[in-house]
């Protein structure tokens, strides 16, 4: 039988399948299910500033309603506050009470003393490690992509000064170097990369002049572009990689680990196959690692990644150029 245990952020994983943060995370049952189908480690749906925000002005406004005519009703009660983060980070630390397997808090803030703050009360709650979910758009044309950069350097910095636990990067492929940005994380001293953030994007319904939201899941097609900054990235940085967005099985999961990725991150799979289906994707890596007679998945990681690959311009404009040029 092959060998899939592995490390990611120095933690141990008994797979190198890792649940990312989505619904699935919202329910106990359904994470202890994901552990007992074979998931190395889960990362908890991300904590988002803007719901915290959302949620507070929402109980002030409820606590106001009346209060101009009845002023005096207000005295009858104490003083309340809406509760923050309470609930999700006993949610947190309930969860890690009744699971083995490695858990990963995941946070995406907009403040700088925001990042800060909550990442300190998600390392309190016991988790393994923390996962910085930076999904921004960046709307305002007057800030230069540079700007933009720098700051999302200093909340990583600041994060790390504050917490003890390991730290990943979730990021998103529009970095104008996407390579210098990995670089410059690496550098700070993140123990992981995770390649890439999925932004879902709005539509428009043209009968009802609208904007409408639709989850979508991922497609294997998806799985191109991380697959080819793991492989260029492998070798070149001191971080783990994650490849996320993609994943459908477990040759998805080997073609990964060959370009370099240190696990693999899974959702939108196991949302449409029920979780189950993870010890399929197991069982498929499996058959796929005694095929070709490897033993671990060492054996085989980044072995088709740029720095090892007999063609490294595989990964570049070259082989764009030469498709097109092959086209009839």
């Amino acid at each position: 039988m092959s060998d899939l245990t592995t490390t990611y952020m120095g933690l141990q994983l008994q797979t190198p399948i890792v649940v990312a943060a989505s619904s699935i995370s919202s329910y106990l049952e359904r994470i202890q299910n994901a552990e007992l189908a074979g998931a190395g480690a889960l990362v908890i749906r991300s904590l988002f500033e803007e719901q915290i925000l959302m949620g507070a002005q929402c109980y002030a406004e409820s606590l106001a309603v009346g209060a101009e005519s009845f002023a005096e009703a207000l005295s009858y009660f104490p003083d309340i506050e809406h509760g923050g983060t309470s609930e999700h980070l006993m949610w947190v630390e309930r969860t890690r009470k009744d699971v083995k397997m490695p858990l990963i808090a995941s946070l995406n803030a907009v403040s700088p003393g925001a990042w800060t703050q909550y990442a300190k009360q998600l390392e309190g709650t016991g988790v393994d490690a923390l996962e910085l979910n930076v999904y921004a758009v960046a709307t305002d044309p007057r800030v230069a992509g540079a700007v933009i950069e720098a700051q999302m350097y200093e909340i990583v910095q600041a994060v790390r000064e504050e917490v003890g636990i390991p730290v990943s990067v979730k990021l998103s492929p529009y970095y104008t170097s996407v390579a210098n940005v990995a670089t410059k994380l690496d550098l700070l001293g993140v123990s992981a990369l995770v390649l890439f953030n999925r932004f879902l994007q709005p539509d428009i319904d043209p009968e009802t002049e609208s904007f409408t939201q639709e989850m979508v899941y991922s497609t294997p097609q998806e799985m191109k572009l991380p697959l080819r900054w793991v492989g260029l990235l492998y070798g070149r940085i001191q971080a783990d990689l994650a490849l996320s967005t993609g994943v459908h099985s477990g040759r998805d999961a080997a073609k990964a680990i060959l370009a370099g990725a240190q696990v693999v991150q899974v959702a939108s799979a196991l949302l449409e196959k029920g979780i189950p289906y993870l010890s399929t994707m197991l069982r498929d890596l499996e058959a796929w690692m005694e095929e070709h007679e490897y033993a671990d998945l060492h054996a085989f990681r980044g072995k088709m990644s740029q720095k090892n690959v007999d063609n490294p311009f595989a990964f570049e404009r070259a082989q764009y150029v030469k498709l097109l040029a092959d086209q009839k």
